[in-house]
């Protein structure tokens, strides 16, 4: 007797039953900052579209797109991706992992950080049905995820490509006006920012808002804040000083 898809999803694994981890190891010092500079920027882009909490932010972390054995033949891990309209945690738990025949909703964009020749994340190598071998990046993310946008990120060469898929493939997007690419879905644009965050000068991948505006992370929102508090105290300090050259005390007004 065939089994419904329903019933054939509560028999597969769940992210608690997958690897959560392949072995590997991030590849330099600058893959880490990088996702937390990604993250901590688009944060309030993305409160702002799910105002109920609603999304998920993946960093080097497994989707399980097929059953393979050994399990992790059958998964990629972006160094950084989105998933819109799923809950952050699952029934209460941390995700050790994202399991599209669980969730069926695939991230929204996925970007990949360079740390050889490209070619990995380049890869179109499709596999057989019946063959158990990892497929590559490009052909995972385009023919079985589907994911909408794929970026691949080169911190060596200062450059971002951008593609989006079109059918049932992906189309490589050409930079805007500004030389940076729209995400649309985000109102958002993806580009090079050449400047130091944590402690490293280097072209790193930041957002800006559609009008061209770059998103800050915390530690330039709070400075932000401070300059303009600065800035209000002396145009106070300038306004008490000249009622007080005209007689009048600020203090009793």
């Amino acid at each position: 007797m065939a089994i419904a898809p329903s019933q054939l999803a509560l028999t597969l694994p769940d992210h608690t039953q997958l690897p959560e981890t392949d072995g590997t190891f991030v590849k330099n010092f600058q893959e880490h900052p990088q996702s937390l500079l990604l993250t901590d920027s688009i944060r309030p882009i993305l409160d702002a579209l799910h105002p109920n909490g609603q999304y998920a932010i993946g960093q080097d972390c497994g989707i399980y797109w097929r059953l393979v054995e050994p399990p992790e033949r059958g998964a990629e891990a972006p160094d950084w991706f989105y998933v819109p309209n799923v809950p952050p945690q699952l029934n209460g738990k941390m995700r050790r992992s994202y399991v599209l025949w669980k969730e069926i909703i695939a991230p929204l964009i996925v970007i990949e950080f360079v740390s050889g020749d490209g070619s990995e994340e380049r890869d179109i190598t499709s596999p057989l049905e019946e063959d158990e071998a990892k497929a590559g990046k490009f052909w995972v993310y385009e023919q079985a995820i589907r994911v909408p946008f794929y970026a691949i990120y080169e911190v060596e060469k200062s450059s971002v490509e951008v593609y989006e898929l079109i059918g049932n493939h992906y189309q490589r997007c050409p930079p805007n006006e500004r030389g940076r690419y729209p995400i649309a879905p985000m109102g958002v644009e993806l580009g090079i920012w050449q400047g130091q965050y944590l402690n490293q000068t280097l072209p790193w991948l930041r957002w800006w808002n559609s009008d061209g505006t770059l998103l800050l992370n915390g530690d330039e929102r709070a400075e932000q804040e401070k300059q303009r508090a600065e800035y209000e105290k002396q145009r106070a300090d300038r306004l008490a000083d000249r009622l007080r050259e005209l007689g009048v005390d600020p203090d009793t007004l």
